[in-house]
């Protein structure tokens, strides 16, 4: 009888942490939404648009200062590709010591502008903020 309590209470926590596991890995994914007139983009788990910057370079971000403020950055420790390859995820170190995660080596940012998911007003902002396509 004993045993029967014991493995019980062992398959509840082993359900509760595969559970766990699964959400921890969804609040860290990246998606693909799609939107008319903009077509297919990435966002994070809650539906946020992604942009990349076009004056950034592969692994090195131009964006700093008041441009932070408007564009806040994109960073988790560990990406959850979301059918994305995993690998065109990484993480640089800024020239100001804060990390971002980059897609296909791009600087991945937020625009302050978008309040809810599946907002995309910085879509073309001064024609070189763009939405981080697939």
């Amino acid at each position: 009888m004993r045993l029967m309590n014991v493995l019980r209470a062992v398959s509840a926590v082993s359900l509760f942490v595969m559970l766990a596991g699964d959400a921890l890995a969804d609040h860290h994914a990246v998606k693909v939404a799609s939107k008319d007139k903009v077509g297919s983009y990435l966002t994070d788990a809650k539906g946020m648009a992604l942009y990349v910057f076009k004056k950034d370079s592969s692994g090195k971000s131009a964006c700093a200062g008041d441009c932070v403020t408007k564009w806040p950055l994109y960073y988790r420790e560990k990406v959850g590709a979301g059918g994305l390859k995993e690998g065109d995820f990484a993480t640089i170190t800024r020239e100001d010591g804060q990390k971002q995660t980059t897609y296909k080596g791009m600087p991945l940012y937020y625009f302050a502008g978008d309040k809810a998911a599946n907002d995309t007003n910085g879509q073309g902002v001064k024609e070189v903020w763009y939405l981080a396509a697939p």
